[in-house]
This record gives C-alpha cells, structure tokens and sequence, in this order.
C-alpha cells in the first residue's frame, strides 16, 4: 500500500539561494506524524544544525542514504515527542511546540 504521508523533497532541483527557505517551508506544511523524504547531492550539515536549533525534538532526521552525490534523510514531525522542557527550550530559540505542522513560527 502507498503511504502518503512520506512526501518527497528533492533539492537538487531547487536553486541554492532558495533551499533553505523552501525546506523551511515544506516542513512547516508537514502534519504531526508526517515525513518529508529529502533528496540532495550532498551532505547538508549545517542545514540539519539548523533544524536541530529552530524545532528540537519536533523533527526526527534519520539519515536513508549517506552516500557521496546522493544523500537521503527522512524528516519526520513528532509533535507530540516533544516534552514540556523541549518546547520551553524551543519558544526561547524561536519555535514553538505544536499547532499545525511543527508549529514553528518561522523566526
């Protein structure tokens, strides 16, 4: 059976000054429960230190592929994996916990 709540995101075809704003964006469209399957050519370290900081526990990341030219990392919304003490160290670096999506507030 086809699992619709694993929506794909390929960045590759992306331009680069846009990605981390379409990411950004695409995850908050996601749906406590939801995975969005990212595709890219490389490793996007800073990109996954950024989502660490702006939503905590509120997005899993789980590495499907890590392989030279072609990287796959699953981004999951766990909303309600978040603790108390997640969510109050998120609002004070800009997220929020819950709401639609991650619920962050995109600052």
């Amino acid at each position: 059976m086809f699992d619709t709540t694993v929506y794909p995101f390929d960045a590759r075809g992306v331009a680069k000054r846009f990605r981390h704003a379409a990411i950004f964006g695409a995850l908050e469209a996601l749906a406590d429960g939801e995975t969005m399957r990212f595709v890219n050519d490389h490793d996007p370290l800073p990109l996954l230190e950024q989502i660490r900081q702006r939503y905590g526990r509120q997005v899993g990341i789980a590495y499907i592929a890590r392989e030279p030219g072609n990287i796959v990392i699953d981004f999951s919304v766990q909303v309600g994996e978040a603790t108390a003490a997640d969510a109050g160290a998120g609002s004070a670096a800009g997220s929020c916990g819950g709401g639609n999506g991650c619920g962050c507030s995109g600052g």
